[in-house]
């Protein structure tokens, strides 16, 4: 299995566009610091590739990654299609880019397709451009592909639902406060060996922590280094756990389970507050010391 980081921030990446925020200043000085949302690229089979979470990077991020290029036949393209890890517009807002292909995969779990479709109209959007073939996913491990010996499963950690669709009719009695958020199991069957990746993880429930002691990656939301950053950095008025996000640090903060884990273990999705945005900050000695990484944009894996 390979997979490409092709971006480590939150919402908004780093720098935002309207952000002068420490982070956020720093990433405009300096150039190396900036981060693209939250995404990977996953190989299924030779020349063949899915984007975990479509971000509104998505072109950036492809011409960034030379395995993702189209060719040799002039709209031949590796894409194979989109898994959703939720229906953040931070997650999915990229889907409008792939208009141009014949058809759009896109696997989602039932909520996350119905919030699409029914919160965003993004069938009425999108189909008159491409087609949407929608696959599900869920607790079951199943195939990428007919010739990938990557599966895919679902892990639920949380029933946050995106702002947009706080109003909606649960598609399903059974899906009302489950599936809308959930950390993916990647695991190739050749060699045995998994990945965990959870860019947003509310809470850490025993399914999770299972998943996580059985896999040999983990990269997990990093979005905030204490609970109470959104509020002394002035641009909140929630805590980090409040925003559904578990903190790094503190005595329910997330570093300390990773460092305990087996697994080479990572943070995605940093908020520009976050003071891991700065490669000088303190804070990277205390996740060296617990044999914790943060990921960066471009980073590869190979499992």
């Amino acid at each position: 299995m390979r997979v490409r980081v092709l971006g480590t921030a939150a919402g908004g990446g780093v720098p935002q566009w309207n952000c002068a925020c420490p982070g956020c200043s720093g990433a405009r000085a300096h150039p190396g610091w900036r981060r693209r949302h939250a995404s990977l690229a996953v190989q299924a089979a030779e020349g063949r590739w899915y984007l975990v979470n479509a971000t509104p990077d998505l072109g950036e991020q492809v011409e960034d990654c030379p395995e993702l290029h189209p060719g040799p036949q002039p709209r031949r393209t590796p894409l194979a299609g989109v898994i959703l890890t939720d229906a953040e517009l931070d997650h999915t807002l990229g889907i409008a880019r792939l208009r141009e292909a014949d058809a759009i995969g896109i696997v989602a779990t039932a909520p996350v397709r119905h919030a699409l479709l029914t919160g965003l109209h993004l069938g009425e959007v999108l189909t008159p451009y491409a087609r949407l073939d929608w696959r599900p996913l869920d607790s079951e491990d199943r195939p990428l592909a007919e010739d990938s010996p990557l599966t895919v499963g679902a892990v639920p950690v949380s029933a946050k639902r995106p702002r947009y669709a706080a109003g909606l009719d649960a598609p399903d009695a059974d899906d009302a406060d489950d599936a809308w958020v959930v950390a993916l199991r990647l695991t190739d069957r050749t060699t045995g060996r998994s990945l965990l990746y959870a860019p947003a993880l509310a809470a850490w429930p025993d399914a999770f922590q299972r998943a996580a002691e059985s896999a040999d990656h983990v990269i997990v939301d990093g979005t905030f280094w204490s609970d109470d950053e959104p509020l002394t950095s002035g641009f909140g008025s929630r805590t980090a756990t409040a925003m559904g996000h578990l903190p790094i640090d503190g005595p329910d903060g997330t570093a300390r389970r990773l460092a305990a884990l087996d697994a080479r273990t990572l943070y995605t999705h940093l908020n520009n507050t976050n003071p891991l945005n700065d490669p000088a900050a303190p804070q990277h000695t205390v996740l060296r010391e617990l044999g914790v990484e943060v990921a960066a944009d471009g980073m590869v894996i190979d499992l």
